[in-house]
């Protein structure tokens, strides 16, 4: 099968992406889906930091690659085994197909399946193959996903199928910012009823931890970024106040305003600072986690002292700590429900053909979730 898909083939690219173009928009040749695997036809597509980050050489991935990791789609054709998917079922695309047989799947911690992981970093997807090519070279795959395409095959373990009354452009955020950012919330830094967070961090999953956080309960939600539009728009959502996180008296500021700190930070941006500051934020007992991915080179530090006398606990969140055959359908129904309304976050849409110019929205702070439009 001949689609049109975009394919990063060096990083990094220097900015802006319109002039680099790192995306090629390529025709790809698609193999059949294997046993387990299902053949998706891309209708939505969000561009994400985790994108970027392979872009810009922070996240470093197997070249070259299709990216492109949180979408919805309508099933094409299901390979041998796939016998709970027909054609025409939508579904949201997840960015850590889980085999379900490992040690952390058995103890319900699908986010650290041992061989998705080993398959995300090597490029292909969960049994090991690569179903992209170019003219008869293969292509890595993005996370088991490769999104940013006309259509994919994927493990069936990729998948979540979803309420055929959802909107497909918001079912694509569901998939990664979305999960990321509501679980980090609630599954993660386990917010309760009356609680104080603050987030670090207003991007797509920035602002959707403030939207899980609200939903969780949280009776005050401080918002943390240095761009002064994103503050606005965490504001706009029901943050109760926001900060400047690159004000040298941030962290005593909200200090002030939460009596000593709050009860959970969460950490979103992907920068040592911004840890450091959602670490001073969180008051004795409290709660720091971060859902983002740093450079790997990128290290943080805090007084052990201080973890220990102060009860602190410190928890890093992926896939937002939950299970997602589980999490997007229930986030999906509080959406449903106007109690989690992440359709906000949506603020445009292009074609493939503008993937890169996408890039630079994202990258200069002007999009919270721009989407590739391969509807039509």
């Amino acid at each position: 099968m001949q689609v049109r898909a975009a394919i990063l083939r060096a990083f990094p690219a220097g900015r802006p992406y319109a002039a680099s173009r790192p995306l090629s928009v390529e025709t790809v040749t698609l193999a059949d889906p294997g046993p387990g695997e299902v053949l998706v036809r891309i209708a939505f597509a969000g561009l994400c930091h985790s994108d970027l980050s392979v872009i810009n050489g922070d996240r470093p991935r197997p070249m070259p690659m299709a990216l492109g990791h949180e979408a919805s789609g309508f099933v094409e054709r299901c390979g041998p085994g796939v016998d709970d998917l027909k054609p025409g079922d939508p579904v949201a695309l997840v960015f850590v197909p889980s085999c379900g047989c490992c040690a952390p799947c058995a103890e319900g911690r699908p986010a650290l399946c041992e061989p998705g992981a080993a398959a995300n970093g090597a490029g292909t997807l969960l049994s090991g193959a690569r179903r992209i090519s170019v003219g008869g070279a293969p292509v890595h795959h993005h996370v088991g996903v490769s999104a940013f395409a006309e259509a994919a095959v994927v493990s069936r373990r990729s998948l979540v199928p979803i309420p055929r009354e959802t909107p497909m452009d918001l079912a694509a955020l569901f998939g990664c910012g979305v999960l990321t950012g509501v679980g980090a919330a609630v599954n993660t830094a386990e917010v309760r009823p009356g609680e104080s967070v603050a987030v670090i961090g207003l991007g797509g999953v920035g602002l959707s931890a403030v939207l899980g956080a609200l939903a969780a309960g949280a009776a005050t939600v401080a918002a943390l970024d240095v761009n002064p539009a994103k503050r606005e728009a965490a504001l706009a959502l029901g943050a109760a106040c926001a900060f400047d996180a690159g004000d040298p008296d941030c962290a005593e500021a909200l200090r002030d305003a939460t009596g000593g700190g709050v009860h959970a930070a969460i950490e979103t941006a992907g920068v040592a600072a911004a840890f450091t500051l959602a670490w001073e934020v969180t008051r004795r007992g409290g709660r720091t986690v971060t859902a983002s991915l740093a450079n790997p080179a990128v290290t943080v530090g805090f007084p052990q002292v201080r973890l220990v006398a102060e009860e602190r606990t410190v928890r890093g969140s992926y896939l937002g700590g939950g299970v997602p055959g589980r999490d997007i359908p229930r986030y999906m129904a509080l959406q449903a429900q106007g109690r989690l309304p992440v359709e906000r976050l949506m603020t445009g849409r292009c074609g493939l053909d503008a993937v890169n110019e996408g890039f630079d929205l994202l990258a200069e702070g002007l999009a919270i979730r721009h989407l590739i439009d391969l509807s039509a």
